[in-house]
């Protein structure tokens, strides 16, 4: 794989005094422990436990239990527990994760995987608590629920609602789905039974062969006729256009199928996470600092929006993709990303920013939504990519069980 030249940005830190200039984990440990310190005071203040999604115009945005995004503020408080093993953020980990306790039987949409995964997953992952276990094994029934056999996948969107069901689809799939394939390899791991990974295994055989291009970028949506498994069409919902390079689709590309060869070690899922990432690292509007625009296709380049939520999840999956290939360049990529996103430029000062992590992510251009803004699963991967930085450095798995 090539690797172009890229120039490092100055790290920041002002905000942790503590911390030693070089440790750039350690560093950013302890600016997260002030920022989400008040996250977790606004959101529990009162009786009733809430989810902060995002922070705009002032405000915490706090979003209901069924909510895509609603399993990663669970998931960023393990991740403090993991990095700092002080038990404030389990204990409050633990508030954030059990309010999520209904989406194990919530059959409308695919990203419970997302949602109980992250929480109720790192949760058990950690602490092995009684009950997450079975959760995770009946979300895996419920999400096993849109699995259409016909055409090979799990369907990720309903369209007798919402905007989905102006767009004229009949079976859309989403490149996003990929990352709940995890639930259920797991789910398989837990109980034996093989049906939730061969459906995983199926979804994932189907995206590889029906969502790229020739170039390895990935079409959002691709829509199919459930009942013959023929592809309508293939479109964007959150991209620049149909045929664009939209940002966090192609990190949840390189991510999905990092994690499916970890579960199946099937070469082909190695192979297309490394043809994805010649794509990014080798797109001529990548910027410098790695730090995607939002779309790598945007006609306004670079007079528009970043995304750090993408460059977090990317920058997790490489960490893994690294430990897979045995490929360094993977880790150094990686590495500079981080770097990027712990400057002041990427990173909020403390005391700032309504406690996330960090500034300049894009929710959903097309749909006006968190633009420019901070986003909890951008905060969720930088922790996560963190966290399998210093698994690697230290000589284990960046993925721990």
């Amino acid at each position: 794989m090539k690797f172009k030249f890229f120039s490092l940005l100055a790290l920041t830190v002002a905000a942790v005094q503590c911390a030693p200039k070089n440790d750039i984990i350690r560093n950013n440990t302890d600016n997260a422990c002030i920022q989400l310190k008040s996250l977790v005071e606004a959101s529990e203040a009162g009786d009733t436990v809430r989810i902060p999604s995002t922070f705009i115009n002032g405000e915490i945005v706090y979003v209901p239990t069924d909510d895509w995004v609603s399993g990663f503020f669970a998931g960023t408080l393990w991740y403090m527990y993991e990095l700092t093993g002080d038990e404030y953020w389990a204990e409050h980990a633990r508030k954030h994760t059990e309010i999520l306790d209904t989406i194990q039987y919530l059959t409308w949409h695919h990203d419970v995987g997302f949602m109980v995964y992250d929480s109720y997953g790192n949760g058990l992952r950690l602490k092995n608590i009684d009950g997450y276990k079975k959760v995770i094994e009946n979300t895996a029934k419920s999400l096993s629920t849109r699995f259409r056999p016909e055409a090979g996948i799990l369907q990720s969107w309903n369209v007798d609602r919402g905007w989905q069901a102006e767009r004229g689809w009949k079976c859309p799939v989403i490149i996003d789905n990929m990352m709940n394939l995890e639930l259920l390899f797991k789910a398989t791991e837990f109980t034996g039974d093989s049906t939730y990974a061969k459906i995983a295994v199926s979804h994932a055989d189907k995206t590889l062969e029906n969502h790229y291009r020739p170039d390895y970028s990935t079409y959002h949506v691709v829509d199919y006729d459930d009942e013959t498994g023929a592809i309508r069409g293939k479109y964007t919902a959150q991209g620049y256009a149909d045929e664009s390079g939209w940002a966090r689709g192609q990190a949840w590309s390189i991510y999905g199928f990092t994690m499916a060869y970890r579960f199946t070690s099937d070469p082909k899922y190695l192979e297309r996470a490394e043809k994805v990432a010649e794509y990014l690292f080798n797109h001529p509007n990548m910027p410098e600092d790695l730090v995607p625009y939002w779309d790598f296709d945007c006609p306004d380049i670079p007079d528009t929006y970043r995304d750090a939520s993408s460059a977090a999840i990317i920058a997790s999956a490489l960490y893994e993709l690294s430990y897979h290939t045995k490929k360094a360049g993977y880790k150094e990529t990686a590495d500079k990303i981080i770097e990027s996103l712990s400057s002041p430029a990427y990173r909020a000062e403390p005391g700032t920013n309504g406690g996330f992590i960090l500034m300049h992510s894009v929710g959903s251009i097309p749909h006006g939504s968190c633009i420019d803004v901070p986003l909890n699963y951008a905060d969720y991967y930088f922790l996560e990519a963190l966290i399998r930085k210093g698994n690697i450095e230290k000589g284990l798995a960046p993925v721990t069980k």
